[in-house]
């Protein structure tokens, strides 16, 4: 029988943490971070090394880890939410170095977790991106031209027979892939990295909600945190405070997870180099082959709930995980009879234009970091090194740096609109980029289907 929630199979794989101690009363810090997820404790991290005598408090509404940080795919990559329109208000070059600098961020979150000794299954097999459809595989084409023009010469082109050497993915004629990516276990990258937070001197909070920030404030039941710098870091959740509905969609994603397959299998599916295994589909998948010899698979179910309520305990319906499992047949036809041991689904924050930022207000102390779109493992790294930067800088304990002069620091984007619009536009643009999948593959065209290129417009993402 397929369990279904629980937060996920990650969690329930290694078992939910010891809870830490909530907030005891009112208090004082240096700097508060509220949200225990990979943005909150990178920043923490750095922050704690770069100046140990930092009082450094982070509250969690849960636990560490609770968020997308320990329920997303396990995919450490150098994608990054908005960079073409990042070139189009700052210039290629600028859009180059944000490049740059995630490219290195997937070999810093290795380095550390090696440092610190945190085992996360960490494999460094790169990220293949397939395409199964004419329409795909000039969209594929198209990518890689666009990554090899923002410097990443190493990215590899290859046809049917070589995606085949490495996965064999049913029709695919074509992939794209990079060696600036990992599978990682996310679960265990999150509770470690809490850990090493602590032994740095960190105090962490669990099971405290902020209900409102403002200048040098940071609200709770159970009391409030008074610091010179409050810094939110807590992406898909950020609709649930005070003031903050509209700032980013709370965007669903869900997942499912096979039994640990046999050697026989495997030698049917490939997947030796144990690669992050996308697909250039509008309504996109993510996979990867686990350290215990699983697939999990992740796509879109229901991508919003009205009013930008969140999911509590990851529940997925039925419906989802049967179009998840058909995916994950249809593409690795081996798989066909494989029991399904866990569903789960989360949030991931998205801004009206897609487009990740740090944003430091120095005239308030009010930092904050995310709108990740889904390709948060490695850019949460990234972010927080920015945010160390920032504080530092403002604080005059640093200067500006290559991170603080990048092209998505202090980005500023319009709220989405109010509802019903919201719910609306967001249940429009994914059943249009379902239509498109479908004609795009019942019609054999050579190009992206036109309700696609609508749906982009209409999202902010064209």
């Amino acid at each position: 029988m397929t369990a279904n929630g629980g937060i996920s199979f990650w969690h329930a794989q290694q078992g939910l943490p010891t809870p830490r101690e909530p907030l005891p009363g009112d208090s004082s810090a240096d700097v508060c971070i509220v949200g225990g997820g990979y943005t909150g404790l990178w920043t923490a991290y750095y922050l704690k090394q770069a100046v140990p005598f930092l009082r450094i408090t982070v509250l969690e509404q849960k636990f560490c880890g609770y968020g997308a940080s320990g329920r997303n795919g396990g995919w450490l990559y150098n994608g990054i939410a908005g960079r073409d329109r990042y070139a189009k208000l700052h210039g290629r070059d600028a859009a180059v170095r944000l490049q740059e600098a995630m490219n290195d961020t997937v070999s810093e979150v290795i380095r550390v977790a090696a440092e610190e000794k945190i085992d996360a299954d960490i494999h460094h097999g790169g990220v293949l991106e397939v395409a199964y459809t004419p329409a795909q595989l000039a969209r594929l084409k198209a990518f890689h031209e666009a990554e090899a023009a923002y410097g990443e010469k190493d990215r590899l082109l290859l046809g049917a027979r070589d995606t085949a050497a490495r996965i064999r993915v049913l029709g695919a004629v074509g992939s794209s892939w990079t060696p600036h990516g990992a599978r990682l276990h996310p679960a265990k990258l999150a509770t470690g990295l809490a850990r090493a937070v602590e032994a740095l001197g960190v105090t962490i909070h669990e099971s405290t909600p902020v209900t409102e920030i403002k200048p040098k404030h940071a609200v709770t039941p159970y009391g409030t945190v008074r610091a010179p710098y409050i810094l939110r870091c807590t992406e898909g959740f950020t609709a649930a405070l005070k003031g903050r509905r509209r700032d980013w969609l709370p965007m669903n994603s869900s997942m499912i997870v096979t039994e640990p397959l046999p050697a026989s299998t495997w030698e049917s599916i490939g997947w030796e180099g144990r690669e992050t295994l996308g697909d250039m589909a509008h309504a996109y998948m993510y996979a990867q082959r686990t350290a215990d010899d699983r697939v999990a698979l992740g796509g879109r179910g229901v991508p919003y709930r009205y009013g930008s309520r969140t999911d509590n305990d990851g529940r997925t319906q039925p419906s989802t995980i049967a179009a998840l499992q058909d995916l994950l047949v249809r593409l690795l036809p081996p798989t066909a009879g494989a029991r399904i041991d866990h569903a789960w689904s989360g949030v991931l924050g998205v801004p009206r234009d897609w487009c990740a930022t740090v944003t430091l207000d120095r005239s308030t102390g009010l930092g904050w970091a995310g709108g990740y779109v889904g390709s948060g493992v490695a850019t949460a790294n990234l972010a927080a090194r920015t945010l160390r930067d920032l504080v530092q800088q403002d604080s005059g304990q640093g200067l500006a740096t290559p991170l603080t002069e990048l092209p998505w620091v202090n980005h500023r984007v319009r709220r989405w609109e109010p509802e019903p619009l919201r719910w609306l536009g967001v249940q429009g643009m994914y059943a249009a980029y379902r239509a498109a999948d479908r004609r795009e593959a019942a019609g054999n065209m050579g190009s992206t289907d036109r309700i696609a290129r609508w749906a982009d417009r209409m999202s902010g993402r064209g």
